[in-house]
């Protein structure tokens, strides 16, 4: 066997011997296959002098560092660049050498580069090609069958890592460009439209799907991702354009279609320049810090170099799985984990005096709508509202400069204790902004994805249980966004409020949750028939559909497309000392007069009335 050390020097002798040939063939080609006796000493005395110079130009050009098995573009560019010099400087020497033998013919040295590029550009594919096939041909009859939708850059990268893998076979692509239908992607037909998915699979008897489309907008992924979904076949993604296009992809790195592909969005690109002047340097406190959105919020504070990370929350396990976290990722920064209640005015002040945050995010809260209803209606009162002027007040005292209020979309016309305690939370900071320097910045979003109490993982738990799935209601739907994508809109309006503001995040468009389940369980690779929709009826608060603004409210733009302002209606003097009287009373307050007292202070609450367990399966028909 040939040491691989050996291989640049055999290179160099074939594209030498090919630089001879070259030569021969051209005059072959000039006399009709047969060279003049007469000019055979032109011939010979040229031979040698070519074989020389393009061997010497073909070195300096550093045509044998890279591999011939990688034989790819740049190679043939490189070969382009000195073959044309050679065709410059070949006729200037063998001119000045023999202008007292027969001339050589000027055809000659025209036709003898073209066919000295053939040969190098041909011998190089000639040799990946037996290589490869070598190596991989056996593997391409392998593999389960699968097809690629998209047929653009990403596509011919993923192709060509797949024709070296055991594990997949591709069958053909699909893409909706009109122009490339029945067109070849490196040997792989077009087999039509994204929408002709299923008669595809069908036909080739296709269970997989790769959607190789990372640089298409999110909304065209998720439409495609759906498409597989309702055919039946497991779909795959490629993550990063990036790695596609520099080579760095391989196919472990395809993965699975997951939920979040269904209903993410477009990636959020925030200024960092405004979030960094603001945290970079500055002691930043989270409270509800070991929870979905606060423990996000650490993480993405985390990126701007915060002097101290102050991470305040009422669960001990949850403070220390984040001081773990942090250890293991984030070893740089300065993380202090406090175990305190936002209710407990000596603690909160305790705190806040001994660190003096610049900014506090205030993620602390009471979420779960139906938990809250009735037998903690007023734990949910006590903790969202009066903890918030807690932290709130303790702000303004201490100097405080921001403070950011998590908020929601059920503050919106509650209809539930939930979102009438978040509404007077965000009472309760339009208040405090007039009474200090502190500026109080609000921020309302609906449902994030994988969050505590979130929807999703509860499909995800009753599907791996094996059914039936439980949706409230066939026409209830919901907004969803990241967790990752809340936080940083977050940071983002914390650094654009000027005091006052409710900053009211894009959520795109409202997602049905029946289809959600429908979508989920066939993600999971079951059908509906074996693992069916239950519809149990509205729970205890609950409403059909949420809403970002109040009937009241307007909205302004901001310089971000994903924020808006709006002007919600301003908070009467003195109505933050009575509503106060109401909190700080000692006594247990019943789930009934709590819901009389929230209609007095948030007039849009309307408590919903909940429908009794339906208990209906969704119809065979239906599901088809």
């Amino acid at each position: 066997m040939i040491r691989k050390t050996y291989h640049p020097l055999l290179v160099y002798f074939s594209d030498v011997v090919g630089v001879a040939l070259a030569w021969w063939v051209a005059y072959l080609i000039r006399f009709n296959l047969a060279i003049p006796p007469e000019f055979l000493p032109g011939f010979f005395l040229g031979l040698g002098i070519v074989v020389v110079l393009q061997g010497l130009l073909l070195q300096a050009f550093g045509l044998y560092r890279s591999l011939w098995v990688f034989a790819s573009l740049p190679d043939l560019v490189c070969i382009g660049r000195a073959v044309a010099v050679a065709t410059v400087l070949t006729p200037l020497v063998v001119v000045v050498a023999v202008r007292f033998a027969p001339e050589v013919p000027r055809l000659v040295f025209l036709l003898q580069p073209l066919a000295l590029a053939v040969y190098m550009g041909g011998t190089r594919a000639l040799y990946r090609t037996w290589k490869e096939s070598r190596l991989y041909g056996g593997l391409r009859a392998l593999g389960q069958p699968v097809v690629v939708l998209g047929a653009g850059d990403a596509a011919a990268g993923l192709l060509r890592d797949l024709s070296r893998s055991a594990e997949w076979r591709v069958v053909g692509l699909l893409d909706d460009e009109p122009t490339i239908q029945g067109r070849e992607v490196y040997g792989c037909k077009v087999l039509g439209r994204i929408a002709d998915l299923e008669r595809v699979a069908e036909e080739f008897k296709v269970g997989h799907a790769i959607i190789a489309m990372p640089n298409a907008r999110h909304e065209v992924r998720r439409k495609v991702a759906s498409v597989c979904v309702r055919a039946g076949v497991k779909a795959l993604i490629v993550p990063a354009i990036e790695d596609l296009m520099t080579g760095r992809i391989s196919v472990s790195e395809v993965r699975r279609v997951d939920v979040e592909d269904l209903l993410g969005r477009d990636p959020v690109r925030i200024n960092t320049v405004e979030v960094r002047e603001y945290l970079r340097g500055k002691a930043v406190m989270v409270t509800g810090a070991g929870g979905s959105i606060g423990a996000e919020l650490c993480r993405q504070i985390a990126r701007f170099e915060p002097s101290v990370l102050i991470c305040f929350d009422i669960s001990e396990y949850a403070l220390y799985r984040l001081g773990e976290e942090f250890a293991a990722h984030f070893p740089t920064i300065q993380l202090v984990a406090l175990a305190g209640d936002v209710k407990d005015a000596i603690r909160v002040d305790e705190v806040i005096t001994r660190f003096h945050p610049h900014v506090i995010f205030h993620a602390a809260a009471y979420k779960h709508v139906p938990l809250m209803e009735d037998d903690n209606a007023w734990q949910a009162v006590r903790n969202n509202v009066l903890g918030t002027w807690q932290v709130g007040r303790s702000a303004v005292a201490c100097g405080v400069a921001r403070f950011v209020l998590v908020s929601t979309d059920k503050a919106v016309n509650p209809t539930n204790v939930m979102g009438a305690t978040k509404r007077l939370a965000e009472q309760v900071c339009q208040a405090l902004s007039s009474e200090g320097k502190t500026q109080f910045e609000i921020v309302r979003f609906g449902n994030v994805l994988g969050s505590a109490g979130s929807v999703i993982p509860k499909f995800q738990e009753q599907i791996a249980g094996g059914g039936p799935v439980t949706v409230t209601h066939p026409d209830i739907t919901r907004y969803f966004m990241s967790i990752p994508e809340a936080a940083q809109l977050v940071l983002q309006a914390g650094s654009m409020g000027q005091g006052g503001e409710i900053f009211v995040l894009d959520m795109g468009e409202p997602v049905k949750i029946a289809e959600l389940a429908r979508d989920m369980i066939r993600l999971s690779g079951h059908t509906e028939e074996e693992i069916r929709v239950v519809f149990t009826g509205l729970r205890p608060g609950e409403k059909l559909f949420e809403e970002v603004l109040a009937d009241a409210e307007e909205t302004r733009a901001t310089h971000h497309p994903k924020l808006r302002i709006a002007r919600a209606q301003p908070v009467e003097d003195g109505r933050l000392a009575a509503l106060l009287q109401w909190l700080r009373q000692r006594r247990a307050v019943g789930a009934p007069e709590v819901r009389r007292e929230l209609r007095r202070w948030v007039p849009e609450y309307s408590p919903a009335v909940s429908t009794p367990p339906l208990q209906v399966v969704e119809p065979a028909a239906h599901r088809a």
